[in-house]
């Protein structure tokens, strides 16, 4: 790729920026609870921000760019998606989750239906979270990659230098106050360059002369497509402890279902100007690779002030992605794992275990990412969502809204089947989905055992009464 010093010295200016930021609300961090909920104060520009800060990432940006270029505008839909979820939990789940006043989504599992189903939870979402900052981390090694002409392996040493320094010291606060400054960069820049990019296909039609029709249509895709696509969505974000985490950090209920609503309006339309630029530089330039689409066009088309803030907007959203997903992953993995089996008690010490898990869960995640190279960026996204959200979705959705409705041994069954169930479908490429198909499994499982719970009741009372 092409690109001026001018691009790299805003591209680098930005991302000092919003890093500078973020350390300085760190200084603040002194408690394991402060590092993971920003001691549960945090306003509504807080909870966007670090909402928003991570679901809007390499897979929102590049991701939506890179499926752009073979599926047209229906790309869209992942962040549409993302916007859905985070309205429906905004409306719906936000205010009774904080009212708990607890840290994990396994920590509400087991007071409702015991440790073993939390330790499921723990594990299943983990490892659904790690998927999803793959699809954070792929993109940031090609992008570091292409412009520092580094090796992929120093590209991803690179990267996990400047998340640690994003996540390592501030959490919760650093990711809320780098999530707020890094939005205001993106829609400045993404939604002009976007706008440009579409005028661009407007003057030159021959672009599109061989492309199908509908291509400029966001229904260009099936609907069944788009039902599987927002329904793994909906489910696996509702189910992911980074986003229940920021409405544990929220100041009231109300602060928290606010947040969310924010984020679900920022995180809507910004597949939009992404998804243009892909089109338009995959269309002109169909020899680059997918994956540097949106990357390419802001070097070759964009000015260096407006090119270089959205790339350093770019990469500020692949590393606060993967910081705020590898957060949650390393808060369950302390609280509900690490810190019992070592029994740490002391507050210096659960902190810094907490920091330790960060690290690891990012690690991993690199790891991941460094023997997938070159695979399709949302298709981790999708199917991160779907396997923390088949096991999970249904069983934590009665805990909130029907609690003590069904006995553990029918919560642990759903769990273990569904994920069963769905990677299993998922092998043999079923008609139906896999994450209809586990979800499917959940629910039959759950009202089987609600059934029976009922049918239990009744036999007592009436032996009692006999």
């Amino acid at each position: 790729m092409e690109f001026s010093i001018g691009h790299l010295a805003i591209m680098a200016m930005t991302i000092c920026l919003v890093l500078g930021g973020g350390l300085y609300a760190a200084r603040s961090v002194h408690s394991s609870e402060g590092f993971s909920l920003g001691g549960r104060s945090a306003g509504v520009p807080m909870i966007a921000g670090s909402i928003a800060g991570t679901c809007v990432g390499g897979g929102a940006t590049i991701g939506t760019a890179q499926l752009a270029g073979s599926v047209g505008l229906s790309a869209v839909w992942f962040t549409i998606g993302v916007g859905l979820s985070l309205l429906f939990m905004g409306l719906i789940y936000a205010r009774p989750l904080r009212y708990t006043g607890l840290e994990t989504i396994s920590q509400y599992i087991v007071g409702n239906y015991g440790k073993g189903a939390g330790r499921i939870t723990s594990c299943a979402t983990s490892f659904g979270i790690l998927f999803s900052a793959v699809s954070s981390i792929l993109p940031g090694i090609g992008l570091l990659a292409a412009l520092t002409g580094l090796s992929p392996v120093i590209s991803a040493g690179l990267l996990l230098l400047l998340v640690i320094l994003y996540a390592f010291f501030g959490g919760m606060k650093t990711a809320s106050i780098g999530g707020i400054l890094k939005m205001l960069v993106l829609f400045v820049t993404l939604f002009a360059l976007g706008f440009a990019a579409w005028q661009g296909l407007a003057a030159s039609p021959e672009l599109l002369g061989e492309k199908p029709e509908g291509f400029l249509s966001i229904w260009g895709t099936s609907t069944s497509a788009i039902l599987t696509n927002v329904a793994s969505v909906l489910v696996g974000m509702i189910c992911t402890q980074t986003y229940i985490q920021a409405i544990f950090s929220a100041a009231t209920p109300r602060t928290a279902a606010v947040g969310l609503i924010l984020a679900a309006m920022v995180a809507i339309p910004i597949g939009l100007p992404c998804a243009m630029m892909g089109i338009y530089m995959q269309s002109a330039h169909p020899e680059l690779p997918a994956m540097l689409a949106l990357p390419a066009y802001l070097l070759q088309y964009a000015s260096p002030l407006m090119g270089g803030m959205a790339l350093g907007g770019i990469v500020l959203g692949v590393i606060g992605s993967i910081a705020g997903l590898s957060l949650g992953v390393g808060t369950m993995v302390a609280r509900d794992m690490l810190e019992p089996m070592l029994k740490v008690r002391t507050e210096a010490g659960k902190l810094m275990l907490m920091r330790l898990s960060v690290v690891g869960a990012i690690a991993i995640a690199m790891a991941i990412a460094l023997s997938n190279q070159g695979s399709q960026i949302l298709f981790w996204n999708y199917l991160s969502m779907s396997f923390r959200g088949c096991g999970v979705f249904i069983p934590l959705t009665l805990a909130i809204f029907r609690p003590k409705a069904l006995d553990s041994k029918w919560a642990m069954a759903s769990m273990i089947l569904s994920i069963c169930s769905a990677a299993a479908a998922g092998l043999i490429h079923t008609a139906v989905s896999p994450v209809f198909v586990g979800l499917g499994v959940s629910l039959a499982v759950v009202l089987l055992g609600i059934v029976w719970k009922r049918v239990m009741r009744r036999c007592i009372a009436s032996q009692v009464h006999a």
